[in-house]
């Protein structure tokens, strides 16, 4: 299965999982085209990030920023990175980085990566004729720009993201930019499929507002009830 996470190999037999993700022109600048604190910018890269870095089976371990909208932004991007990690009740985990302090820029820019360690694994396509039992859903809504201000109560929580990452026999996977319909296909490699659901499934979901979970019956009360509020059943059909 793709995923966006850089693999790297390490000689204990481990692996380092790096996530990345980048924001431009949403900030506090004139010049802005989205006009939120930074404090919101740092909050939606970090989710990224983090759902990235988990949904491949790694724990975070470090945290590095990258700020390109001035000295003064520093801080409010340090408080929406520690206000994600207060979400999710971690925090024994380091954050670095650095700030383009020689030149200003007309429009804000900032950059986070997450780098986690996890047990060397294959990671498979989930397939129709292993998972005859298999259920799908999106969690949350996907949202972009100003719609994230104005629809706080779709957006999934990153401690439910946590949460169903932790159980057993269950696949998760953040949505992006891309929107559903693309992620879909790469949990679902070379597979034709008809889809049902109420959401837009090529919409993006900007900085992963919503995600996708694949699991057996047997957890469909479970995850269900979880996610009440944010559960959108998907109808997969393979052809």
């Amino acid at each position: 299965m793709k995923r966006d996470v850089e693999i790297i190999e390490l000689p204990n037999g481990n692996e380092l999982v790096i996530a990345v993700d980048n924001s431009g022109s949403i900030g506090m600048k004139p010049n802005d085209h989205v006009q939120v604190p930074y404090e919101v910018v740092a909050y939606y890269n970090f989710r990224v990030v983090w759902m990235e870095c988990v949904s491949a089976g790694a724990r975070p371990m470090s945290i590095i920023l990258h700020n390109f909208s001035g000295d003064k932004a520093w801080s409010s991007l340090i408080k929406g990175i520690k206000h994600g990690m207060k979400e999710l009740n971690v925090e024994n985990i380091s954050i670095t980085g650095s700030t383009e302090s020689n030149f200003s820029l007309q429009q804000s820019a900032v950059g986070l990566v997450i780098i986690g360690q996890r047990e060397k694994f294959k990671q498979q396509n989930v397939s129709f004729k292993e998972r005859n039992d298999l259920n799908v859903a999106v969690i949350g809504k996907p949202l972009v720009g100003d719609e994230l201000m104005n629809n706080k109560d779709d957006i999934a929580p990153l401690k439910v993201f946590q949460d169903l990452s932790k159980l057993d026999n269950v696949t998760i996977l953040p949505v992006g930019s891309k929107g559903i319909l693309y992620e879909l296909h790469q949990l679902f490699d070379k597979r034709t499929f008809k889809l049902e659901t109420e959401l837009d499934l090529k919409k993006s979901s900007g900085p992963a507002t919503c995600f996708i979970v694949v699991y057996p019956t047997s957890l469909n009360h479970r995850v269900s009830e979880r996610c009440l509020g944010w559960f959108h059943e998907v109808r997969l059909i393979s052809r």
